[in-house]
């Protein structure tokens, strides 16, 4: 074992946090912005990358901590240590509503992919790096760019998937269609690339975009109902603008329902 072996426990239902048991000496590195609480004795610290590398010298953090500028992530993440005897607890949340999965690395052959945003925590020991396209298409196309997460070792990882979780494992040479900002993430063997939706009609009046993810096994997806990018434009297509009116929940009263439900600002 390379990586620290972690005990987890996640709770909740539609907004979950994970609870990290720590023994001594053991440690755990979590995206920047997801803690949630610790118990006293736990040491927190702030590093460039990911910190799997022992004896990497200076440089080779930077370099490390400079891959994760091309995800879009912060260009540091928190590690967590229990330093003293005891076992001590650790809590980190999801960003919003959604599940957390847990992912053993040893189950899948030590690599995973994720799109950039999935990543939460992983136990000490757990390289998280970038993963570049190899396909024009999938990178101009495929919701995600050119450039994916990848979570490799032999330790465990939490991912987080928006809305409910939906896990296949599909057998070899078989086929999923999936709208590109859905993928969560999948194993190293699946073969992911953009396909055009067929169709003039479908093209332009389905609303479901130009391109599906085709997804070819062996191997195992995780798939979310609930992108955030959905949620966001969601919200965003529903909040007043320039001052004006908000916009009414499918109510032929519009300003008269938010007079009677008192949902109204003066």
């Amino acid at each position: 074992m390379t990586a620290h072996e972690i005990d987890y426990r996640i709770y909740g239902e539609e907004m979950q946090y994970v609870e990290i048991e720590l023994d001594p000496q053991e440690g755990i590195v979590a995206e920047a912005g997801s803690f949630m609480m610790m118990d006293d004795g736990i040491k927190m610290e702030t590093i460039f990358g990911d910190g799997s590398s022992k004896n990497q010298g200076f440089l080779g953090s930077i370099l490390g901590a400079g891959k994760r500028i091309l995800t879009g992530e912060s260009l540091f993440m928190t590690a967590f240590y229990n330093n003293l005897t005891g076992k001590r607890n650790v809590s980190f949340a999801a960003p919003y509503p959604g599940k957390i999965i847990p992912i053993d690395l040893t189950e899948y052959n030590g690599k995973f992919i994720c799109q950039k945003d999935a990543f939460l925590c992983a136990a000490k020991g757990v390289s998280i790096g970038i993963e570049f396209s190899k396909r024009l298409g999938r990178g101009l196309f495929g919701g995600e760019g050119f450039i994916m997460e990848k979570l490799e070792g032999d330790g465990m990882a939490f991912v987080h998937a928006g809305g409910t979780m939906a896990k296949k494992v599909l057998k070899s040479g078989e086929i999923m269609r999936v709208d590109t900002g859905c993928i969560v993430g999948f194993t190293q063997d699946v073969d992911y690339d953009i396909e055009f939706i067929r169709g003039i009609k479908n093209t332009i009046f389905g609303g479901e975009g130009l391109f599906f993810a085709k997804l070819q096994g062996p191997g195992t997806v995780y798939i979310q109902s609930l992108p955030f990018s959905r949620l966001a434009g969601r919200v965003l297509a529903s909040a007043p603008q320039g001052g004006g009116k908000q916009k009414g929940e499918g109510s032929i009263l519009g300003g008269l329902g938010n007079l009677l439900d008192g949902d109204n600002k003066f």
